[in-house]
């Protein structure tokens, strides 16, 4: 979405998160007003007011970080998540409102992760920048080329060995990757997102590992569990014998530490290059 690169050879036109966000400017900035036309949350007809290029700037980077690499660089999908282009949030949305709690609570039956990490400013911002995207006839994710895997194996291993073998193994937790996910598409945009434990494309029945967070009440007492509902009013726990013990808010009351599994995953998405994309994809599909 974002000046975004093709795949190599030209043919296979899927943009790579990496490439996505590092690279700035979707052309150049639109100009003010340049969300009018497709709604903007205004009636779906109603011109939308301007928008402040440095707002734009905001939400297009922190879309292509934390975003693009699963609703695609363009916002139509394709990589796994949603159209958010035609999407009614999107559309109906006029400061975020609509776009903070779906980003807040997240969507895991769908494959989508709690995001607690953004705040609702930053929330704002990225959807502010997707109102300026205009819908059309035109949609790329429909033209999907006929391999992704155009990298190097050899160079994907030595990559896999230095970066990701901290915490995964190619026989132990990722043994029969490329099994559970046939599809390279799937299984690109799972260990890009983090998500080969679950999320879009995963095996039946596979979930991805929810936050694990520590509420620390005003007498000292801590309490820990999984992430059930986390929002600026309450945080919702689900404690290990499946109850449920939820906290109202008030500010930075209770002190809560969030342990986020897919944060290491999301820190490294504007670090890879291109090719370590393509050559760490070539690598996984062969863990048959």
């Amino acid at each position: 979405m974002i000046n975004a690169r093709t795949w190599i050879p030209v043919a296979a036109l899927v943009l790579s998160a990496a490439s996505v966000a590092r690279t700035a400017g979707y052309g150049q900035v639109p100009p003010p007003g340049a969300g009018q036309g497709r709604g903007g949350g205004l009636g779906r007809g109603q011109a939308a007011p301007p928008i402040d290029p440095a707002v734009l700037e905001r939400g297009r980077g922190l879309y292509s970080v934390g975003c693009a690499f699963c609703h695609g660089s363009e916002a139509r999908g394709g990589e796994g998540g949603t159209n958010l282009i035609r999407s009614a949030v999107i559309l109906d949305d006029r400061d975020g409102e609509l776009l903070i709690p779906v980003v807040r609570q997240g969507r895991p039956e769908r494959g989508m992760p709690p995001r607690p990490d953004l705040t609702d400013a930053q929330v704002k911002d990225i959807a502010a920048y997707l109102r300026t995207l205009r819908s059309s006839g035109r949609d790329p994710a429909r033209n999907r080329p006929a391999t992704i895997v155009v990298g190097d194996a050899a160079a994907g291993s030595a990559y896999f060995a230095a970066t990701c073998a901290k915490c995964h193994s190619a026989t132990g937790d990722l043994k029969g990757l490329a099994t559970k996910y046939p599809d390279p598409r799937q299984l690109q945009q799972a260990w890009l997102a983090g998500t080969v434990a679950g999320g879009r494309g995963a095996p039946p029945g596979a979930r991805p590992k929810p936050a694990i967070i520590t509420v620390t009440l005003p007498s000292g007492e801590k309490v820990e569990g999984a992430q059930a509902r986390l929002d600026d009013f309450i945080v919702s726990l689900t404690m290990p014998d499946g109850s449920t013990r939820t906290f109202p808010r008030n500010g930075d009351v209770p002190k809560l530490e969030i342990r986020d599994p897919l944060q290491p995953h999301r820190d490294l998405v504007p670090k890879y290059a291109d090719r370590d994309i393509h050559n760490v994809t070539a690598y996984l599909v062969t863990l048959k």
